[in-house]
Order: structure tokens, then sequence, then C-alpha cells
């Protein structure tokens, strides 16, 4: 299986180096003056979020990461070098949790964010920070402080502008392909993708986006069913929802799936109605006009953008690219209004 979206895993930062008890030995000076050095300091383990990672792969195979310890004080007032720190790279969106206590300590979310999962021991002192005017031949050092050490959950939940969501066999992975330089696994039965697929959609006169075809839905899905929590959980991040309905169904068929979708949506968390919501209805190669009328009546009391497009065979594709590509240009807009503050 390509792709995890949990994994456990155990950090270990260095242990800081021990101080040193020394004293110079210099001829003709019986009772040289300690010369101890420090220990170095025990490396950190960091992780670091990485933009071209969308898996958690890496970690069934690699479960264990430790940075090096401090190298101990020597004489000749010498320190001991610092541990070499440890640094793991995961995919952008992962979500860093303490095994046993389930506490968020960090939503990695920017390219390159950096946090300290592990601090390094503290290298101990060595003989020479203990002389004083009543005792200038201390035999005291300190050792060096453990580092820290603990278990964590990261938890991946998908970057992107648009999430693909419907129910198994709905097209959605023939779309991305088609919108985008995706491969995903294509074939005619239900729950083909069993992993979110990522794609990347070029605009003539705007930035690219990001689409993920989140696997499909099913009725039940907030409560577990199928595989329904882990695919919810990456609709999470998505900015504009594209609901794919099958419109080569009988009667009432394609509305009702669209209620399945929203009815799930809501259930799992109530915040994803406010996202932005077009139904894109699928396949339109497999029916007549009149029936094609007769399932968009179904969806006019919604008061949502609804494009009538056949992923397989091409047709209306344009138009909805000229159509997310006007709604990311707003919401764009929005958050550079927002952070101007005018």
């Amino acid at each position: 299986m390509g792709f995890i979206d949990e994994a456990k895993f155990y950090v270990k930062a260095g242990d800081g180096g021990n101080g040193c008890v020394s004293f110079r030995r210099e001829k003709y000076v019986p009772k040289g003056g300690p010369n101890g050095g420090d220990g170095g300091k025990g490396g950190d383990v960091y992780l670091v979020a990485d933009r071209n990672l969308n898996s958690l792969i890496d970690f069934r195979y690699h479960s264990h990461f430790k940075a090096e310890s401090g190298v101990g004080g020597q004489g000749s007032d010498k320190h001991g070098r610092g541990g070499k720190d440890c640094e793991v790279r995961v995919p952008l969106g992962s979500v860093i949790k303490d095994a046993e206590t389930g506490a968020v300590y960090v939503d990695l979310i920017e390219p390159e964010q950096v946090f300290c999962a592990a601090e390094g021991g503290k290298g101990g002192l060595g003989n020479a920070r203990f002389a004083t005017s009543t005792n200038r031949a201390p035999r005291k050092a300190t050792p060096g402080k453990p580092g820290e050490e603990r278990w964590l959950v990261i938890e991946l939940k998908l970057l992107a502008d648009v999430g693909l969501i419907g129910l198994p066999n709905a097209g959605k992975s023939t779309l991305l392909s088609k919108l985008s330089a995706a491969n995903p696994k294509i074939a005619p039965y239900p729950f083909t993708t069993l992993e979110p697929q990522l794609g990347v959609l070029h605009f003539e006169y705007t930035d690219p986006c990001i689409i993920a075809d989140i696997p499909g839905l099913v009725e039940g899905a907030h409560q577990g069913v199928g595989l329904g929590h882990q695919f919810l959980r990456h609709i999470e991040r998505t900015s504009i929802l594209l609901h794919l309905i099958d419109v080569s169904s009988d009667d009432d068929q394609p509305y009702e799936d669209y209620q399945v979708l929203a009815r799930e949506l809501a259930a799992y968390k109530r915040e994803l109605l406010d996202r932005k919501h077009l139904v894109v209805l699928n396949k339109i190669d497999l029916v007549d006009e009149e029936r094609l009328a007769e399932v968009q009546q179904q969806f006019t009391g919604l008061n949502l953008p609804i494009v009538a497009i056949s992923a397989e065979e091409g047709d209306g594709l344009e138009s909805l690219k000229e159509l997310l590509a006007d709604l990311l240009e707003k919401q764009r807009a929005e958050v550079r209004h927002d952070l101007s503050g005018d």
C-alpha cells in the first residue's frame, strides 16, 4: 500500500556529554589547577515539513529516530563536541500528537516549517567550573543531562485547494487524470481508489491549484463505515469541494447521491458546509438531453454552481476549469485583502 495517513514513531534526543575532572600537569608545577572541560550538548530531533512528500510510507519501515549524544569534556579545558541533530522530513499537513495523551503539539502546514520534537540534554560541567578561592583543586564534575524521548503520532491531512468527492465509481479518478498530470488507477468498479490522489491543475491566467481525489464515500462514512474517517480527514483542508455526481443512474438517484454526500460532510464536521461547493454532473455522454435536463432540474434549489461534463469524453471540461479558476481567484483575492488589513 503506497499511502499511509497515520503512524506512530519514537524520538530520542542525544544525551549531554559528561564534564571532565582533570588537572594541569606542567613540569615544575606539581599542583596545577583544574582544567577539565564541559561535555557537549546532545543533538535535537527536528521534524521538517516537506512539500515534496505526500505519504507516511517511510514511517512503516523506520519508526525510531535518534540524535547523537554530546561528547564528554577533556583535559586542557577542551569542551566536548555537541551531538549532531536528527532531521526527520514529514509531509505538509502533518499533525503531530503525543502518543499517550493525544495532545496536539504542532500542525505543520508551511513548507520547511520546523518543530523540535525532542531537545538534547545539556552537557555536564567540567571541574574547572568549580574552582573557588577556597577550593583550588575541585574534584567535582557533573554528568550530562539525558535527552528528551517520547512516542509521537503523526496524522496526515492532505493540503489541497480542491477536493473531489463522490460516491464510489462517480468518475473522480478519470476526472483527476483529465484535469491534471496525475495518473490514478482507473477501473469501472467501486473503491478503485483506496488512497487519496493528488494532481496539479494549471490555468492560463492564474496560479495552478492542487486537486485531491478523495476515495469514494459511502453512507455512514462519518461513523467510520468503510474507510470513512481516513477519507473524510483529507477533506478538512480543501477550500473548494467538488461534488461529482453520476447522471446515468435512474430516476432521482443523482440528487439522492448528492444528499448522501452532504449528510456525511455535515455529520463529520458541520463547518465543512461553509466551504465553497459546486456540483459537477458527470457521464453526460451516457444520457440524452431530456434526461440531463431532468437531473439538472433536481439541483436547481441548491443555489450552487452546476456544471455538466463527461470526464471520459472531455465534454464540458473547459467550462469546469474556467469556473474553478474564477472561484480560486476570488478566494485568493479575499485572502490577500485580509492579509493587507484593508
